[in-house]
């Protein structure tokens, strides 16, 4: 990738700024990309193994898989939850080393690039990562027959937006870390994991305790499972599949305001 700079003297404008954000850390990425393949691909690709092969050849299908086996039932809530996840290994330590230990974040707007559009060109760059990922794995899952028709391109872009959906906020949190990330740990475990297993990625909500069912309604992951699984199967409805689009919408809508404040906060005080 490579983009044009702007003529001496100019500052680039803002979709070109952000694109030379993304350019930079591509630059990047190419060279040490093999450290991401296990938790960004390997990981979600095992889960379907194991669990869709291995315990779903125990699960008939149902009505609570919708009628479909339950590795195809699998298949697109793990897509989400993929996205999930990787939105939030990218939020995190990465952010943080941009600002407190490689410093990447200083040099960039001693540029004409400002803080907006190093936010937009962050973002857009988890974005990129969240759709390779994702088409890598549907790829696999395609092999292992865990697929049902095209509509699972849309599912994938359904799984991306909740995985900005995520991604914002804890990018704008992320922001305001100065220790070395320790409170990291503690979103993996009592936010991430927590979400995976509520969030309707291995069986429906409707299974849950009924006093638990209003926590999974606020997951991100619930939402896009609910739009990827309707869009894989052909089975969405139109005013539900609005309102998800609409909640991940906003968390995604905030996220970007919080971070373009809180970096610009962090990188001109």
């Amino acid at each position: 990738m490579v983009v044009e700079l702007a003529p001496a003297g100019r500052a680039p404008s803002g979709s070109r700024a952000a694109l030379l954000v993304v350019e930079g850390l591509w630059t990047w990425y190419r060279r040490n990309w093999r450290a991401t393949v296990v938790s960004s691909v390997l990981q979600p690709v095992l889960y379907l193994l194991a669990m869709g092969l291995g315990f779903g050849s125990q699960v008939p299908p149902s009505e609570a898989t919708g009628g479909q086996p339950y590795l195809v039932y699998l298949a697109p809530g793990l897509l989400v939850a993929a996205a999930v996840q990787n939105a939030a290994f990218e939020s995190t330590y990465p952010v943080l080393s941009s600002f407190k230990w490689q410093k990447t974040y200083w040099g960039i707007i001693a540029t004409p690039i400002g803080t907006g559009e190093l936010v937009s060109g962050q973002l857009l760059w988890i974005a990129v990562r969240l759709a390779v990922s994702g088409a890598v794995y549907l790829a696999v899952a395609a092999v292992f027959g865990a697929l049902t028709g095209p509509g699972v391109l849309l599912s994938l872009l359904f799984a991306v937006l909740t995985g900005m959906a995520f991604s914002a906020p804890i990018v704008a949190y992320s922001a305001s870390v100065n220790d070395e990330g320790d409170s990291f740990s503690t979103l993996f475990r009592f936010v991430l994991l927590p979400m995976w297993l509520l969030g309707g990625t291995f069986f429906p909500i409707s299974q849950l305790p009924a006093w638990l069912r209003p926590v999974a309604w606020l997951t991100p992951i619930w939402h896009g499972t609910e739009l990827a699984r309707g869009a894989a199967f052909g089975t969405w409805l139109p005013l539900p599949s609005l309102g998800h689009v609409a909640y991940l919408a906003v968390l995604v809508t905030t996220g970007v305001l919080l971070a373009r404040w809180r970096f610009r906060r962090r990188l001109t005080r």
